[in-house]
């Protein structure tokens, strides 16, 4: 399986994922990363790969806080990303994929179906899991250190399949799923901190997420 992880941004540094999926136990898996997705990414080079996951906000890199997506200087732009899922892409938004306002980028948050809202100090949070999918399958509850993202939902068919927990934060997503036109697409909340992308509930949701947005 080819994954294209697009990273890197002021507030989510790239390395933290790097170093999270370095030593990833699925050797079937491979990642490619790209952090520059704005000058870099073309609707051809997205044909490359069965996964496209995403842990970057509306922001060009670390070093340059300008919006990733702008109309006629990006390459690919949130419609371009839409007609790739629908097509029967898979698209896997982790924590910082999933933090893009409302008002920021309409088009993104349309396709993952969420937009965000806040997040209290870090703390500990509770994962639970709240439904049976292959994306679930074998995970127990866990808590973990991190920042417990709260999101509002835009998408009237999303299935949620866990949620986190908090003293700071109250219940809130932590994984859910959609199907644009023959596509799937998976939001997975946790992951701010290198800790979250190492412990072992983790990673094998996220290889279940990435399995099954690939279509296994």
């Amino acid at each position: 399986m080819n994954v294209l992880v697009l990273c890197g941004d002021y507030w989510h540094p790239a390395e933290v994922v790097q170093r999270g999926l370095a030593d990833f136990p699925a050797r079937d898996i491979r990642f490619d990363f790209v952090e520059d997705a704005k000058d870099i990414l073309t609707p051809a080079l997205l044909d490359d790969y069965d996964v496209i996951m995403n842990c970057k906000m509306d922001c060009i890199s670390a070093a340059n806080q300008h919006e990733w997506f702008q109309p006629g200087v990006t390459e690919v732009m949130p419609a371009d990303l839409r007609a790739w899922v629908e097509r029967g892409g898979g698209f896997l938004a982790v924590h910082g994929g999933t933090s893009f306002y409302r008002e920021d980028t309409s088009g993104y948050i349309d396709l993952v179906g969420n937009h965000f809202v806040s997040h209290p100090p870090r703390c500990d949070i509770r994962f639970h899991i709240a439904a049976d999918h292959p994306i679930t399958r074998g995970i127990p509850d866990f808590t973990y250190r991190d920042e417990q993202y709260q999101l509002a939902t835009l998408a009237p068919d999303l299935e949620v399949l866990a949620t986190t927990r908090s003293e700071a934060g109250g219940e809130q997503l932590g994984c859910f799923v959609r199907h644009p036109g023959a596509g799937r697409l998976c939001v997975l909340t946790p992951g701010h901190i290198l800790e979250t992308w190492r412990r072992p509930e983790f990673r094998q949701l996220l290889e279940q997420a990435l399995r099954w947005c690939a279509g296994d």
